[in-house]
């Protein structure tokens, strides 16, 4: 404000002034400064005190976030946990099977071998029924004798060794005898038949 557009009327302070006293600091006129002060405090402290605290938060926020990143993460739910009690478990071994060697194939049969028939009871003509029925049988080696050892509780067929398995049995199936014996004692030579009497002549 200018000095001559005051509205009051002087008083003793103006009087001082005039006199080279104090003056009083009502009075006083302000300064450039005194009036710019308070803008520049806003316009430079204010974004000053902004900008400090955009920081501090930033590196406050930086802090959680590396702090958080650090903690142990839970298994996904498709990502089963490692148990150690689920071992992969081991097929066992099929166990190797032994073939069971096949038996050897029976001797061949041998019609020409002598079957010697004998009847080892008092029933006459036994010996030469039994012949008849292996000479049809396609024996063709038979004879008919009479037994005169110990007669024999049933009917057998002896054989002199193991090659004349085959030809006795089917000399015991063609008469009907259960009894098949090896024996080089009682059948020497070939096949030897003792009848008794449960022989069926047919």
């Amino acid at each position: 404000m200018k000095p001559g557009s005051y509205p009051y009327p002087p008083d003793e302070f103006d009087a001082a002034a005039r006199a080279g006293g104090p003056r009083g600091v009502h009075r006083a006129p302000r300064s450039r400064w005194s009036r710019w002060w308070p803008f520049l405090v806003v316009l430079v402290v204010f974004p000053a005190l902004a900008y400090a605290a955009v920081t501090v938060l930033s590196d406050w926020d930086g802090l959680s976030s590396s702090d958080s990143g650090t903690e142990a993460q839970p298994p996904a739910d498709d990502e089963p946990a490692d148990d150690p009690t689920q071992a992969e478990e081991t097929p066992a071994a099929t166990p190797t099977e032994t073939a069971t060697p096949e038996p050897p194939p029976p001797p061949p049969l041998d019609q020409a071998r002598p079957v010697d028939v004998f009847n080892a009871t008092n029933r006459s003509g036994l010996a030469g029924n039994a012949s008849d029925r292996l000479e049809a049988a396609g024996f063709t080696d038979v004879s008919a004798l009479n037994w005169d050892g110990d007669d024999p509780a049933a009917s057998v067929v002896y054989y002199a060794t193991a090659n004349d398995i085959t030809t006795a049995q089917l000399v015991a199936q063609t008469l009907g005898i259960a009894q098949v014996v090896e024996s080089a004692t009682d059948a020497p030579e070939g096949i030897v038949v003792v009848l008794a009497t449960d022989y069926q002549a047919t």
